[in-house]
């Protein structure tokens, strides 16, 4: 698909034209837009021992302060090895691998093609392009493996873990990769880091196989969530009643306290110091039967935090509007049916237009109250969800 540069499609994954490829086995996919490549190879063998990272899999309460730099991969020379046979890029000299190993070995990827395709940027670190600089060519008396994987692999280094919105950026740069790249089925995912385990430890998510459309836009991610745990795409229930006699599911997506990376001793920020409050009103202008909404009713669902990620998706689906002070929870809004209507609480340290954004880049309402510090009204959230329903035919 051929775009302008840093257009919205560019942005969300299309437009990886500009392909580089020595060989039949290795190739990068580069994006004017994103300054970026997806690449792919095959007859990789990686070399763990040459990987250096925290140990990983420890309860998060056990690491509290490791430092970021402790948990992504430092990729030493000759983490992945390719066989000399098999290698048609350009050359650097040879050069030993470790100390005192009778292994000779030639840099894949020269570092001119590092910069042309896998720039720096703004990274401090670029995990990506470290990985590709470190592989290198061996003879093919070198090239033992103990156990092949024949199938496609996505290997992913992960970064915000225990944060659902840097959580679905991963997913989502996973996805786009297998879209590129074209991959015929499911791929195995490799998590190349070393991090603790998290609440996100269940979100595991199911690539799909590639379709001849190679989109990868806002929606389509969505979908594919949705149907990674079973559920059909374009799901709502609520537009299959009559308006007059529907009953909308208002879910409010809380920020409850939770452990969240080792870096921060464990501490959350809260962004609406009166949740539990705003809440707790909502629940009783529901209950008491004077909403002043004639036309339909309303369920008010506050549990959000305590479902699994597959009841978390079907009360996303489920949902006419969904409120919610600004936080990661909000994420969820990917998968949100099409007829969905989104309000967001928006405290005076938080004015962020993360979710504005999805909203607009997915095409749904989007309604936002701005707050002059951390606490919210009860009565004006109120007042506004009021309007939100009127505008759904209430």
């Amino acid at each position: 698909m051929n775009l302008p540069s840093r257009s919205c499609e560019g942005y969300f994954g299309n437009g990886f034209n500009r392909v580089v490829s020595k060989g039949s086995w290795f190739r990068c996919f580069y994006s004017e837009t994103l300054r970026s490549s997806v690449c792919e190879g095959k007859n990789l063998r990686m070399v763990p021992d040459r990987i250096v990272m925290s140990k990983g899999g420890e309860r998060i309460e056990e690491v509290m302060g490791r430092k970021e730099e402790e948990e992504l991969p430092e990729f030493r020379e000759g983490a992945f090895e390719v066989a000399e046979e098999a290698s048609l890029l350009g050359f650097e000299r040879n050069r030993r691998i470790g100390g005192g190993s009778s292994v000779v070995s030639r840099r894949l990827v020269s570092e001119e093609m590092l910069n042309e395709y896998i720039p720096d940027g703004d990274f401090d670190r670029h995990t990506m392009r470290d990985l590709v600089a470190s592989i290198r060519v061996v003879g093919t008396e070198d090239f033992v493996c103990d156990e092949w994987v024949e199938e496609p692999t996505l290997l992913v280094t992960r970064y915000e873990y225990a944060n659902l919105y840097h959580t679905v950026t991963d997913w989502y740069s996973a996805y786009v990769s297998s879209r590129v790249t074209g991959l015929p089925n499911r791929p195995h995912v490799v998590f190349i880091d070393g991090h603790c385990t998290t609440q996100m430890k269940h979100g595991q998510l199911y690539f799909p196989g590639s379709d001849d459309r190679k989109t990868a836009r806002l929606s389509e991610f969505g979908e594919m969530i949705g149907s990674a745990f079973g559920f059909p795409v374009n799901r709502h229930p609520s537009s299959e009643k009559p308006l007059s006699t529907s009953v909308h599911n208002v879910l409010f997506v809380r920020r409850e306290d939770y452990v969240i990376h080792p870096r921060h001793d464990g501490k959350v920020q809260p962004r609406l110091i009166n949740e539990e409050e705003v809440f707790d009103s909502l629940r009783h202008w529901v209950a008491s039967g004077s909403t002043g909404l004639t036309k339909c009713g309303i369920n008010v669902n506050g549990l959000f935090a305590h479902m699994s990620m597959k009841e978390q998706i079907r009360a996303i689906q489920d949902a006419s509007v969904i409120i919610g002070a600004h936080g990661a929870g909000l994420t969820h809004i990917v998968s949100a049916t099409p007829n969905t209507t989104i309000f967001e609480i928006l405290s005076f340290k938080f004015q962020r237009p993360h979710f504005e954004l999805i909203a607009m880049w997915k095409g749904l309402e989007y309604h936002a109250m701005h707050l002059a510090n951390s606490r919210a009204d009860p009565t004006a959230v109120i007042e506004k969800l009021k309007e939100v329903m009127k505008s759904l035919g209430c």
